[in-house]
């Protein structure tokens, strides 16, 4: 051991590390985010199945759908905004979106009305 030297880590030894850890950071940030966007998507798929029930359930009470949320008292998850785009006596349409997953926005239609994109398939959740 020398004399006058002291314990610790030199600066390049402090340097490598810190470029390590900036790299694992690089490979995790991208990775993090998409993993918060496919969640985000999965809440609005979930609302429109919600809403889906919630509809069904009107309809057995009242012969008709509705496009009012409160006439059915439905509530979006926070952050989802959810729009009844139209409302008959054979069929429903509705899409939903939320800002922190744009541009993704969802929809959903069912019955004798016209499909709305990104929905293609009736009954079946689109997401684009």
């Amino acid at each position: 051991m020398k004399p006058f030297a002291k314990p610790g880590f030199t600066l390049v030894e402090l340097l490598i590390v810190v470029v390590i850890i900036g790299i694992l950071a690089m490979i995790a940030i991208p990775k993090f985010q998409d993993v918060k966007g496919k969640a985000n998507t999965a809440v609005m798929k979930t609302d429109l199945s919600n809403l889906s029930t919630a509809e069904e359930e009107y309809l057995f009470d009242h012969d008709s759908y509705t496009a009012s949320l409160s006439a059915i008292n439905y509530n979006a998850s926070p952050g989802v905004t959810v729009t009844v785009s139209a409302a008959t006596a054979s069929g429903w349409s509705a899409s939903a979106t939320n800002p922190q997953s744009a541009p993704v926005t969802c929809a959903f239609f069912h019955g004798n009305v016209p499909a709305l994109a990104p929905a293609t398939i009736e009954g079946v959740i689109g997401c684009k």
